[in-house]
């Protein structure tokens, strides 16, 4: 691609801010990668046993654990071609979808096979998607701005009040 091409060629968007800190956003990836580690060794370690449903909960462990990875930090999957698309459309989501995927798979182990294993083993998983949800909560106000909201909205029910008393204004 010469530098005509280069200069024709759109730019990228600006990616979207979905107003995380940058310390809040590693935070949420250790601790996905956390919950990834978390659900791997647990998930392996519940697969000894006899019983199908604990079998099936571990495999459903370790393939959240592979999802986790994928999403959080694709350079750990280099050998898998797909790690950078998948990586891609991952951080395309709104912390609240994030939120609701990470914890719907670290809930199905659960109630596929309620034990402690399970149930310690995708905590950290569970945590992670409920940093995400908090994120899609958005920053906390000051009380300064709420403080003037509350005024111009009271402002505004007595100017509404007044037009419906037929007041003129």
């Amino acid at each position: 691609m010469n530098t005509e091409e280069k200069a024709a060629a759109p730019a990228a968007p600006p990616p979207e801010d979905d107003g995380m800190t940058w310390w809040y956003r590693w935070l949420c990836k250790i601790a996905g990668v956390l919950g990834g580690v978390s659900c791997a060794v647990s998930g392996v370690w519940n697969c000894v046993t006899v019983n199908p449903l604990n079998i099936a909960a571990g495999v459903w462990m370790v393939l959240t654990a592979f999802v986790l990875f994928l999403c959080e930090v694709p350079f750990c999957c280099q050998f898998i071609e797909f790690a950078n698309a998948v990586a891609a459309r991952a951080d395309k989501l709104k912390p609240w979808q994030k939120a609701f995927f990470y914890c719907g798979l670290a809930l199905f182990p659960v109630f596929l096979s309620f034990s402690f294993t399970t149930l310690f083993g995708n905590a950290i998983a569970f945590a992670t998607g409920v940093l995400y949800g908090l994120a899609s909560l958005g920053k906390k106000g000051d009380a300064v701005t709420y403080a003037r909201l509350q005024h111009q909205k009271m402002g505004d029910e007595e100017r509404m009040t007044e037009k419906a008393n037929g007041a003129p204004e």
